[in-house]
């Protein structure tokens, strides 16, 4: 009887102060229709009664939560009208004018030449595993000898520009689910030193990533750094930095986690 009495009320709401809409259609109820929009998924989930109907495609609202849609209602039209494809390309081609646009194509086509600027008096090991600035973890195949020019320190990698020191090409490449595993990774997070030379041994970063549980009774402990301490969080942020999409989900089958060999 509530249920009737409040969608009694609710039309009646309506019929006074109607919402007129391209994204709205009446019904038995209210339904909406708009294309996908995570902030209209998350506005009409919080309209009391409000459903999807799955069958229909649709959002269904009783009358009775009238009140609350409207309340909401230039919120969700809004970002409706933003969703709608012909804007979001109108956006997309707006974006490709702006200068952020423009600075990200330039790092974009950088990183596809797998080059990096190496400090010619501090140059990393070939063949292992290395923290880099610009890319996360990656592996130096060759050193060139070829001298960097100002002009692309400054366009491309502005900490090495800052430095005082001559710098060389290195070629690099996507570290292996091998490599990562067997690395050793360094005791502590490097210094600035360290980071301006655009390279250093790459840590576990287990203790800023996870909280530390609680200690009972004596425990036993061991300084010693543990080989393949690399974690879950590191993986993922070199397959992400050097777009080796597919190098996280190797590790999880490889099932590092299980073995010991990766710590999550």
């Amino acid at each position: 009887m509530l249920a009737v009495h409040g969608d009694s009320k609710g039309r009646d709401a309506f019929a006074f102060d109607p919402i007129s809409s391209p994204y709205l259609e009446v019904s038995d109820d209210l339904r909406i229709r708009t294309p996908y929009s995570k902030t209209v998924i998350e506005e009409l989930r919080t309209v009391p009664w409000a459903s999807w109907d799955e069958e229909l495609r649709t959002w269904r609202v009783p009358f009775r939560s009238f009140e609350e849609l409207l309340r909401r209602w230039p919120r969700i039209e809004k970002a409706a009208q933003q969703a709608e494809p012909e804007e979001r390309k109108r956006r997309r081609e707006s974006a490709k004018s702006s200068d952020a646009y423009k600075a990200a194509q330039l790092r974009n086509a950088e990183r596809r030449r797998h080059r990096y600027p190496l400090p010619a008096e501090h140059l990393p090991p070939v063949g292992k595993p290395v923290a880099t600035e610009e890319y996360g973890i990656v592996v130096f195949s060759e050193v060139s000898g070829e001298l960097v020019e100002a002009e692309d320190l400054t366009a491309s990698y502005p900490n090495a520009a800052c430095a005082n020191a001559n710098y060389i090409w290195g070629r690099w490449r996507s570290a292996t689910l091998s490599e990562l595993i067997g690395t050793w990774p360094a005791r502590s997070a490097p210094k600035a030193d360290k980071r301006s030379r655009g390279w250093w041994q790459p840590t576990s970063r287990t203790e800023s990533c996870s909280p530390k549980r609680p200690q009972h009774g004596r425990q036993k402990t061991d300084s010693r750094p543990q080989q393949g301490l690399l974690t879950w969080e590191v993986l993922r942020d070199c397959s992400t930095r050097t777009h080796d999409t597919g190098l996280f989900d190797r590790c999880l089958a490889a099932g590092g986690a299980r073995s010991g060999s990766v710590t999550h």
